[in-house]
């Protein structure tokens, strides 16, 4: 019942995930911490344990959706054949959509209508994108937030103004916050 559960949570999150890992993190955390699936008696993982998968998920090469894919689905089921079929499942709508509509908006590229949908769909992505940001803004991730907006705002300010690479100003907000944490 399980792998039945994690696929279905998977397909949805696949399905309404516009955007990107980021816009579809807020979907995962609904799915895999807060709801309670048939057959469970309680959510597969604790916020912690989500909070850790996402910067796990971050920090490893590739799209962060499918990275936590890849690891709540062996975290929920421990086998290696959950990874697979949650990291298919989060992807499988998405490919079957971009093969049907592909073709469609190659002929329709120009029309009024096609326009307007992407029109609306990008503030949607962008909402998304930000719904995601602020469930990441918890305790167990900033423990204190002035110290935190401090760093944001420095690190702003040096890729803004400064012109330093971003590569390294995550370095530096790394050690950053690693000393004053």
């Amino acid at each position: 019942m399980i792998y039945i559960n994690l696929l279905i949570a998977y397909l949805k999150i696949g399905l309404f995930g516009f955007g990107g890992g980021y816009a579809m993190l807020s979907l995962i955390q609904h799915e895999v911490v807060e709801v309670i699936h048939h057959g469970d008696t309680q959510p597969w993982l604790t916020l912690q344990e989500f909070t850790d998968i996402v910067a796990i998920s971050q920090m490893s090469p590739g799209p962060i959706g499918i990275n936590s894919a890849t690891y709540i689905g062996y975290k929920v089921t421990g086998s290696v054949f959950g990874s697979i079929l949650a990291t298919i499942a989060v992807c499988l709508p998405s490919f079957i959509l971009v093969l049907i509509v592909g073709k469609i908006l190659l002929k329709r590229k120009d029309n009024k209508y096609v326009k307007s949908v992407f029109s609306a769909i990008r503030p949607v992505v962008v909402g998304m994108i930000a719904s995601a940001a602020l469930l990441l803004m918890n305790k167990e991730n900033f423990p204190d937030y002035t110290k935190s907006i401090a760093i944001c705002v420095v690190a702003f300010l040096l890729v803004r103004y400064a012109k330093l690479h971003p590569i390294l100003i995550v370095i530096l907000a790394g050690i950053t916050g690693y000393l004053l944490y």
